[in-house]
């Protein structure tokens, strides 16, 4: 895990951009699973996100999804935005994970297809103060556009009000500051389906189990858009859906590095416990270990996000599946929409890409599409 803000002046690479047709020939979002949908709520807890298309989550302030799929630019644009020498900056709230590394890797692949330099990069190891203070840094490099990921909603408010008043166009991932408005503030936010994506990790475990029996739940204890979307959307259709599975213990993290001990909580007091749904991949990671430890390997577990060490353990059938993000997408439609504001062109106030659903019947084809290369040797073996 990264322990200090980084700032890397990063090289950037190649990529076929966003497509909708207007009256010149574009070229399209290489975004490949990313055709949803538009709904007017958040969608019925009963139904599997994947496996219709349609994305259920609702922007940060209620907006509905415009699909990723339907961004484009024409030729003539994209000349126009190589025309201008512009320059972008990147503030994550965490590095040091795959969905950020996929996520980046879409902005500097499209961001090179656009001619616009990527003059900083920063971690802020999920420390509002030290977001503030990259954003500080981030803004004595004359950025154009910032794409960034919130770390608090409120602590760092006013810090990225700043940089919106200073004229630097700013897109936001997942997360988007209290009180910023779309079209004012900001340009436009972009996630996964959330929402989508909490209801595969619920029918992940409704499944295995038959509909019956005792589960926990470990999340991430902090005012954060879209893992508040996830942990709704479970709790929802398990309720609805599976009424004979209780959940038994509810525990809470806010430091990633604490999942162990907070499932050695869990399964110290529920010892009879069947299953647990963990926020993400990383502090699933922390729950898996711990059951280990404790010779409690049958104990299923869902997540959500298709990082590198739970795709090996959804191969090798230790971890039942996840709701996958699809990051380098992500990427690819936010540095879409950094181009719209440049051009001054109109950008809807929530993008999503649709959830996937993965398990070990299609965690090959799954990693192919959420990383865009093909699933590495030590998948494939761990498959087999």
């Amino acid at each position: 895990m990264k322990k200090i803000v980084s700032i890397l002046i990063v090289a950037v690479m190649v990529l076929g951009l966003a497509a909708c047709g207007t009256e010149q020939p574009e070229t399209p979002v290489d975004t490949t699973n990313g055709a949803g949908q538009q709904t007017e709520t958040s969608g019925s807890a009963g139904s599997t996100a994947a496996e219709d298309g349609e994305i259920k989550s609702l922007g940060p302030n209620g907006e509905t999804a415009v699909s990723a799929e339907t961004l484009g630019l024409t030729d003539e644009e994209i000349e126009q935005i190589k025309a201008g020498n512009y320059k972008a900056a990147i503030s994550f709230h965490y590095g040091g994970n795959d969905w950020s590394a996929s996520q980046l890797q879409g902005l500097k692949d499209t961001f090179e297809k656009l001619g616009i330099e990527v003059v900083g990069v920063t971690d802020a190891n999920f420390a509002p103060e030290r977001q503030v203070s990259d954003l500080e840094t981030l803004m004595a490099l004359k950025p154009d556009i910032m794409v960034s990921i919130p770390t608090d909603p409120t602590a760092t408010a006013d810090a990225f009000q700043r940089v919106a008043d200073a004229g630097v166009k700013l897109v936001f991932m997942d997360n988007v500051p209290n009180g910023f408005e779309a079209g004012k503030n900001y340009v436009s936010a972009v996630s996964a389906d959330n929402y989508g994506n909490g209801i595969i990790a619920a029918d992940l475990i409704g499944e295995a189990l038959g509909g019956k029996g005792r589960i926990g739940v470990v999340y991430f204890d902090v005012d954060f858009f879209v893992t508040n979307q996830r942990l709704e959307a479970f709790d929802r259709t398990m309720a609805e859906k599976y009424p004979d599975i209780e959940i038994v213990s509810r525990m809470p993290f806010q430091d990633t590095n604490e999942a162990s001990n907070v499932a050695d909580a869990m399964i110290t007091q529920n010892p009879t416990i069947d299953a647990i749904f963990a926020h993400w991949d990383v502090p699933a990671e922390g729950v898996l270990s711990s059951l280990r430890a404790a010779g409690m390997n049958d104990v299923k577990i869902s997540t959500i996000d298709l990082g590198n060490n739970i795709a090996k353990e959804i191969a090798a059938g230790s971890v039942l599946g996840v709701g996958a993000q699809l990051p380098y997408d992500q990427g690819v439609a936010e540095a879409t929409l950094a181009a719209y504001a440049l051009l001054g062109k109109e950008a809807p106030p929530y993008v999503a890409v649709p959830a996937k659903r993965v398990d070990q019947s299609n965690i090959l084809e799954a990693y192919e599409d959420v990383y865009k290369v093909s699933a590495p040797s030590w998948l494939v073996e761990a498959k087999n």
